[in-house]
């Protein structure tokens, strides 16, 4: 394998980790050992000196051939103990007499004393070797400070320093040996916690490369939120979960793009086939006739308006789509009700279209309950217990709660003066008013919406209602405070031929029609109910439909109701254009 291969830059983080913590183990091992070994091996040597110091303050009791007299002589020292080395040296140096006897050292040669021991004053202490290597700490006892029977010269006293340097070998070897388990097991260990403190980093890698790969629901787990890897994962996190929510929103939109150009040329083909038909008739010179080319002047009229309807219906539904929130405020959603029957009725002066009194619910009850109505467009049956006006006397203390929260101020009514509907419970045939306690607005259905994209929504609910319903059906528009489940609801019933349950669902998708033909001669594009749908979703709300009871269909929409003013009622972004 090249050298190169083996460059430190080239080695993992667990490898290098693993090998500057062994490095610095056995370093301060090595440190450590040389250490203690300069230290201890002059303090065993410091103790064998102290040794030779007792010796040398008085040989003659160690060396006095009669202990009463404690003289020194020279058969004494030629049988002094054979653990030290002990010689009369004269001026010159040489060794007069020593214990160093044939029959006691027989494999062994005798220290060499160096030429200036005699002169080197009182208690000198110093080194000497034998032939063989061995050191001896050697002292010296000048002439006249021991008492001697005929031993002349300098008393010459040595200790071999084979203990200490047993000793000496014994502990390196003992401590390299521990000191090399250490290190074993100390690379051991660094490897098993290195391994485990980088393994959120593997986890790191491993989400990264299945990030990578397409896979962006992959998330790391959440770490200490105090430690260098927690932080890491938290910020890795955060990014991941943008990262997604980027390539979500380029899905979304490439989705948006494809589904609008693909419903728009689906819908535009039967137009623009019309259209291009009869310019050909008239190219062709088949439309000789004023009165037929007047005739197809106003289909291809219409079916540019339709086309034009069309295209504003896809634009709404782009918009809605997009992520800019809506300009929201706080709004009364019974004025809105009125207002929308009023101009309903406008568009088809000939049927009964009504705001009904506004409902509080004050107990849970069934998702499916709707205002009592009829067919005749008479008043509806009396309230029920359970759901009373705001001023009934059933629900003082809620209607005097919502006075409290809600300072209503004046809004503007357009005149009732000339439309037949019933507004708070106005006869539209006679324009009286019922026995009925009209204060109904004491309890408002206030919510955060965007004024304008509701009254879209039950415009297009009331518009799709009078299209599919016989002419001269009744309308109603109902508004509730379902204060269990803090709802505001708008109803908006009729009493139709009904929708099918199996196909409740489908109606609110995009160009759903279920008969295509006479959504065709109605002008519909299949869009109406998409784009309450969006506005609905876009206020948090949601849109329902089911059977009215007697025969119809009843549209919910269901806004979360404001129990308390927000501080900043205006709390808005970017408008939605």
């Amino acid at each position: 394998m090249p050298f190169k291969a083996w460059r430190w830059d080239r080695l993992s983080l667990r490898n290098k980790l693993t090998i500057v913590n062994i490095t610095l183990l056995t370093f301060g091992i090595v440190v450590a050992g040389i250490g203690t070994t300069l230290l201890l091996r002059p303090t065993l040597v410091s103790q064998t000196d102290s040794q030779l110091s007792v010796y040398a303050s008085d040989p003659t009791q160690f060396l006095a051939a009669d202990p009463s007299s404690r003289l020194i002589t020279y058969d004494a020292i030629r049988i002094a103990p054979s653990t030290l080395y002990v010689a009369v040296l004269d001026a010159e140096g040489n060794v007069v007499v020593d214990n160093w006897g044939q029959w006691q050292r027989p494999q062994a040669i005798a220290p060499e004393v160096p030429s200036d021991a005699a002169n080197r004053g009182s208690q000198s202490l110093f080194d000497i070797e034998d032939p063989l290597g061995a050191t001896w700490r050697t002292i010296t006892v000048p002439e006249g400070e021991y008492a001697a029977d005929q031993v002349r010269g300098t008393l010459l006293i040595a200790a071999p320093l084979t203990s200490v340097n047993a000793t000496m070998v014994n502990f390196l070897a003992i401590f390299f040996g521990f000191g090399l388990t250490v290190v074993i097991f100390g690379a051991a260990l660094t490897r098993v916690l290195v391994s485990a403190t980088l393994l959120p980093l593997r986890q790191v890698e491993a989400t990264a490369m299945q990030f990578a790969s397409g896979d962006y629901s992959q998330r790391l787990p959440a770490g200490t939120p105090n430690t260098e890897v927690g932080r890491l994962s938290r910020s890795l996190n955060t990014m991941l979960v943008r990262i997604d929510h980027a390539f979500d929103e380029r899905t979304r939109t490439i989705a948006q793009m494809r589904r609008f150009v693909g419903d728009a040329s689906h819908e535009l083909r039967t137009p623009l086939v019309t259209v291009r038909g009869y310019a050909e008739l008239y190219r062709m010179g088949a439309l000789n006739d004023p009165e037929k080319v007047g005739q197809a002047m106003e289909r291809i009229e219409k079916e540019a308006l339709r086309m034009g309807g069309l295209v504003e219906d896809l634009l709404q539904l782009a918009r809605l789509d997009e992520t800019r929130e809506l300009v929201k405020d706080v709004i009364d959603l019974e004025p809105i009700a009125e207002d929308a029957a009023m101009d309903a009725h406008a568009t088809s002066k000939d049927r009964v279209v009504r705001a009904l009194p506004v409902r509080i619910i004050q107990e849970p009850r069934d998702e499916a309950d709707v205002p009592g109505t009829a067919t005749t467009g008479e008043l509806p049956a009396p309230i029920e217990a359970d759901v009373v006006p705001a001023g009934d006397a059933a629900a003082p203390e809620a209607a005097a709660a919502r006075r409290a929260i809600w300072r209503r101020r004046p809004l503007p009514r357009p005149a009732l003066r000339g439309f037949p509907i019933r507004r708070r419970g106005v006869e539209p045939s006679t324009g009286e008013a019922p026995e009925v306690d009209d204060d109904y607005g004491d309890v408002p259905a206030m919510v955060h919406a965007n004024e304008d994209k509701v009254r879209q929504a039950i415009s297009n609910l009331l518009g799709n209602a009078m299209r599919y319903t016989p002419e001269g059906s009744p309308l109603e528009v109902g508004v509730t405070v379902d204060l269990p489940n803090q709802l505001a609801i708008v109803d908006i019933i009729d009493h139709g031929e009904g929708i099918p349950p199996q196909i409740r669902q489908k109606i609110f998708e995009r160009f759903w029609r279920a008969d295509t033909s006479r959504a065709r001669e109605t002008g519909g594009s299949g869009l109406g109910l998409s784009i309450v749908s969006a506005i609905m979703k876009a206020h948090d709300g949601e849109v329902d439909v089911f059977e009215t009871p007697g025969g119809g269909a009843t549209f919910r929409l269901k806004f979360p109701l404001l129990m308390s003013a927000p501080v900043d009622s205006a709390s808005s972004t970017a408008p939605n254009s």
